[in-house]
């Protein structure tokens, strides 16, 4: 409680700046539009999305100051909480939605409609959002000082360093312009590779590589060593144990998913294909474990929330102040409800009533679990597709056993996986946009609403980018693979047809309970045992950096306090240069150019067209680990760089 009497905002309570404008609405829906299409497009080719809260900040920043000649912080910080939404939505349903489209394909019928997906997606984001309102106090206020909430720091760093200008401002924009440079030569010219890999022969089953992205290595310094470190050892467990005994013990086996032996398999495409087939079931399991275990752990904290927002029933809210304001929980249980009903209403919804009360179960219990899980590592690294997972294993399984089974059975349980990835997405996402105007003196109920606006408009937007990426490339593709819907389609016919990896998934529970009985703090763990090696072992590096600042000899406590916050400021650069960039190149791939090519794929191939050495993967591998050594190298330059003050 100390720590919530001790902060002060940016903006003080007291004092009242524009916010919820028709200048930060029009600007915020835009961004939603564009962010929600670049990332489902970024999803569907690599499994992931990258965060448009800092990016939308910048933007924000960009548009409103300079051009607009307008100033308010918090006028900013709205933009980029409307903005933040598309990526969100857009995750969540490009994550499960295309399992439709492909069981159509199949099935010979017809394609999930403009108006069922928009419905979906409205509905998740808008539970999403209802279920992590009334834990705003619990998590964003009380717990301040205990959930670091890094992107959401990042971003209120990146929005006071506009606002204060000087040397925060041009530590940001250094960080920024590195980062976007860097991330455009990296995957806009292809002139290295940004995953580097390599194969370990002597030790069969495992590999090491890392993504030599700056994001990853900003989020890992602000997140700090302890958190990256559980991440690392998460992903040692996965590729350094798990793999390796795999191999050594089964391989001759036939283990499904896979439909050749094991020795066949990692003879022919390598340790990723070992992760891809088995250690993602026993990540899920764990991620499943470890929510289920970081629930029991919240109660607690989650009854007295609660029993604090009904408190306040029917009281209104006029003696709070501006910075204290949430939405009225008669509006949020009225929501709730509402919403859950249309989900049984509405005829294009494939989902019952049984299944809908499946949604408000799951939902609010995976809204909870992200809105922590975010505050330990960031909503780039909140494992949705885990939580998502573990909704489709028990959803298809109470399905099949009211007897909902067949082709109504299986696009029910997308449809509730759907409708939980995009509350799960939406409820980090809102928590870190809570965090970042907690920090700046917002009020919570206008972005609460602002919040609600975005999801909105990127409802309505991602069913059309669904539907013309699919007829542009088709879902499965080698230029769309989709890699996780297709993992969510997988599951639920192995549910169905009752043949999943039981004894994997049941593996990575034990794993789960282990950790936690050892004290080890069990998702961020269980993350790092999910997601491939290659992106905790940047974020390691990053730690380490941040452990290295903290431990420098020969300097007072104040300038190790400055370089941490020059570091911080720094690495909020290097998460929103790649995030510009990353959409920037995005839009390029979608652009065609000739009869097959693209805007995109001309820029990547015009160094390697003159420089045949590029593609060579040794050398490949050098020049990425050598350019994130530089990377690495700036960061430490720039935490101890000598400023001017402004």
């Amino acid at each position: 409680m100390n720590e919530k009497n001790e902060f002060k905002p940016f903006v003080p309570a007291s004092k009242t700046l524009p916010e919820f404008t028709a200048t930060s609405i029009i600007l915020g829906v835009v961004l939603a539009v564009v962010f929600g299409g670049a990332n489902a497009y970024l999803g569907l080719r690599v499994g992931m999305t990258v965060s448009a809260s800092i990016p939308a900040a910048v933007i924000s920043m960009g548009i409103i100051r300079k051009v607009l000649k307008k100033d308010s912080i918090l006028e900013n910080n709205m933009v980029q909480t409307i903005g933040s939404a598309g990526e969100s939505v857009a995750a969540g349903a490009i994550f499960t939605l295309p399992a439709l489209f492909l069981w159509a394909s199949e099935w010979g019928t017809a394609s999930p409609s403009l108006i069922e997906i928009a419905a979906i997606s409205f509905i998740g984001g808008a539970l999403g959002i209802l279920f992590m309102v009334p834990l705003r106090k619990a998590l964003i206020v009380q717990e301040h000082g205990t959930l670091p909430y890094p992107e959401g720091q990042a971003c209120a760093e990146v929005l006071v360093a506009g606002e204060e200008g000087g040397a925060k401002a041009s530590t940001v924009f250094a960080g920024l312009g590195i980062a976007a440079a860097y991330k455009f030569i990296a995957d806009g010219l292809k002139a290295f590779p940004s995953e580097v890999h390599y194969e370990i022969p002597a030790y069969k089953g495992s590999g090491v590589g890392m993504d030599v992205l700056p994001a990853l290595l900003g989020v890992g310094y602000i997140c700090g060593p302890k958190i990256s470190s559980y991440l690392f050892c998460g992903g040692v467990m996965g590729w350094f144990v798990l793999m390796p005994l795999i191999v050594l013990f089964g391989s001759n086996m036939v283990l499904f998913p896979a439909s050749v032996s094991i020795a066949e398999l990692y003879a022919e495409k390598g340790s990723y294909a070992i992760w891809t087939n088995y250690i993602k079931y026993v990540g899920a399991g764990a991620v499943a474990c470890g929510g289920v275990l970081s629930l029991i752990k919240s109660l607690p904290l989650i009854i007295k929330t609660f029993r604090e927002a009904l408190k306040g029933f029917g009281k209104g809210q006029v003696t709070d102040e501006r910075t204290n304001q949430d939405l009225n929980i008669k509006v949020i249980l009225i929501g709730v409800v509402v919403l859950t009903l249309s989900i049984w209403i509405i005829p294009v919804i494939p989902i019952n009533l049984f299944g809908a009360f499946l949604i408000v179960i799951f939902g609010f219990f995976f809204a909870t679990v992200s809105s922590r899980m975010v505050g330990l590592v960031g909503s780039s690294n909140n494992p949705v597709s885990g939580m998502t997972i573990a909704t489709l294993l028990v959803s298809s399984m109470a399905l099949k056993a009211t007897g909902m089974v067949g082709q109504a059975g299986m696009t029910a349980a997308i449809a509730i996986g759907g409708v939980i990835c995009i509350i799960a997405a939406i409820a980090g996402d809102t928590s870190q946009d809570l965090k970042t105007g907690y920090i700046l003196g917002a009020t919570p109920k206008k972005q609460q609403i602002g919040e609600i606006v975005g999801v909105v408009a990127s409802a309505i937007a991602i069913g059309g980018v669904l539907y013309l990426l699919d007829l542009a490339w088709g879902y499965g593709s080698t230029d769309l693979p989709a890699p996780q819907a297709t993992l969510m389609k997988m599951i639920v016919e192995g549910v169905m047809g009752g043949n999943l990896p039981w004894t994997l998934v049941g593996i990575g529970a034990f794993i789960a309970i282990i950790v936690e009985i050892l004290g080890i703090p069990v998702l961020p763990f269980a993350i790092g045992l999910y997601l491939p090696i290659h992106l905790s072992t940047p974020m390691m590096v990053g730690g380490i950096v941040k452990w290295l600042v903290d431990k420098k000899k020969n300097i007072s406590q104040k300038e190790k306090k400055d370089a941490d916050a020059n570091g911080v400021l720094y690495c909020s650069g290097l998460i929103a240069g790649e995030g510009l960039v990353g959409i920037f190149l995005a839009v390029l791939a979608v652009i065609p150019v000739g009869e097959d090519g693209n805007v995109g794929s001309v820029i990547g191939e015009f160094l390697s067209n003159r420089i045949p050495a590029l593609a060579d993967a040794q050398i490949g591998n050098i020049v990425g680990l050598l350019a994130f050594g530089l990377l690495v190298l700036s960061l430490w330059k720039f935490c101890f760089r000598k400023t001017k003050k402004a």
